[in-house]
């Protein structure tokens, strides 16, 4: 009688399991995950030093800058005044116009921005620098508008956050489509965060992917190594970030791009600096911002209007959006230096490409943004079929929150 097959597997199995197969598994797993952080460190150092010698455009750009302020003093006169300068000056005043809307700051960003304003008188750039003297709590107790609030705490109406950020957003691109009117154009919208940069940053966030793009975002930086704005970055396939350390994303195609310090593909970004084609933003049908109506925020869902903007614009979907790995800035000039260091080579670490590749996997492989997005689908779901015609196409920038206007900011509802 042949022995049955089973007689073998104990013994199998103990091999298998056998102190020094599991020392050369090991040793193998160790090889591989030094090898794989090796070749990504590399690749990351190769990107950064041809994104640096790429440091001029081929040829004049026209540039629109929009930028919003609000309590930004310190950073407005540590870094963000001179890096305004500095790039119109790199561009040339004739191919600038800087559109900076301040609403409402109890710190002395006003000043900051006089000393802007009188420092651009300088270069002879066209401008239009806005001091809007309401404050958050006059905005509140004023009369509520038809839209753009919502039923707060004891029935009574609240400022919804993302219609009043769109409002100045639109207010600051507003001498843009005047300017148009009279016959000038730009290539490129700017828009500018409350951040550290310098004149090669912008350079080379405006040649992201060749030139070819609907938007180019930096990445961005207030307590490094986490990058800062999750509210409005969503990868390839429309899900947030896996984690806040590198590589960030979910999706394979994000994360491949990521690790070859490369261009990211995504669905939406506006992390410190983004670049727009003017275009996109021309005449009546140009682009505006936006929040997500009334009825549907009544239902506790938010979306932040740098999300909707990428939503809305039919380029999005032919020329595509990207997060360029290779620009990046940060909200304190301590942040910027962190990373960007000074000696040559990736402005990771070995480790923290180790470390962030794992974090990464365990986070996908453990955790699913799928309830969270199925949770607001289905309230979408619901108040799209509640009356004929409604219809959101931001979907994937949505999220289980309610923001409204507070005295000192903004707050959860």
């Amino acid at each position: 009688m042949k022995p049955r097959p089973t007689a073998h597997r104990p013994r199998i199995l103990r091999k298998l399991l056998s102190r020094s197969t599991l020392s050369k598994l090991a040793i193998v797993f160790i090889i591989w995950t030094v090898v794989e952080a090796h070749l990504i460190y590399y690749r990351i150092a190769r990107a950064e030093r041809e994104s640096r010698s790429q440091a001029a455009l081929h040829r004049p750009a026209r540039v629109f800058i929009a930028s919003l302020h609000w309590n930004n003093e310190e950073i407005l006169r540590s870094a963000w005044n001179k890096g305004v300068v500095d790039l119109v000056k790199a561009l040339g005043p004739d191919n600038v116009f800087v559109s900076v809307y301040e609403s409402g700051s109890w710190d002395d960003s006003k000043g900051a921005l006089r000393e802007l304003d009188r420092q651009l008188d300088k270069t002879g750039v066209g401008k239009k620098i806005v001091l809007d003297e309401t404050t958050h709590a006059e905005l509140i107790a004023g009369p509520p508008e038809d839209e753009g609030w919502i039923a707060g705490p004891r029935a009574q109406k609240a400022l919804r956050r993302i219609p009043y950020l769109s409002k100045l957003r639109n207010l600051s691109m507003q001498p843009l489509r005047e300017l148009a009117e009279n016959g000038t154009t730009f290539d490129h919208v700017l828009f500018l965060g409350d951040v550290a940069f310098t004149v090669p940053d912008v350079i080379a966030l405006l040649r992201t992917n060749n030139g070819h793009y609907a938007a180019a975002c930096s990445l961005d930086f207030s307590k490094p190594p986490l990058f800062y704005d999750t509210f409005a970055l969503r990868d390839a396939q429309g899900h947030e970030a896996a984690s806040q350390t590198w590589p960030y994303f979910r999706a394979a195609s994000s994360r491949k791009a990521m690790t070859h310090g490369e261009p990211v593909p995504v669905s939406s970004c506006w992390n410190g600096i983004v670049a727009m084609p003017a275009s996109a933003f021309a005449g009546t049908g140009g682009l505006k911002f936006r929040g997500v109506d009334d009825s549907l925020a009544a239902a506790h869902v938010e979306g932040s209007e740098c999300c909707l903007i990428h939503a809305d614009n039919p380029a999005s979907r032919t020329r595509g959006v990207f997060l360029n790995p290779t620009v990046r800035v940060g909200y304190n000039k301590n942040a910027y230096d962190v990373v960007h260091p000074r000696l040559a080579g990736s402005w990771l670490s070995l480790s923290q490409i180790w470390s962030g590749l794992w974090r990464n996997r365990l986070a996908r492989w453990f955790t699913t943004p799928r309830f969270k997005e199925s949770r607001v689908r289905g309230r979408v779901a619901r108040w799209e079929r509640a009356a004929e015609g409604r219809e959101e196409k931001g979907g994937f920038c949505l999220i289980n929150e309610m923001q409204v206007v507070v005295g000192n900011g903004w707050a959860h509802l």
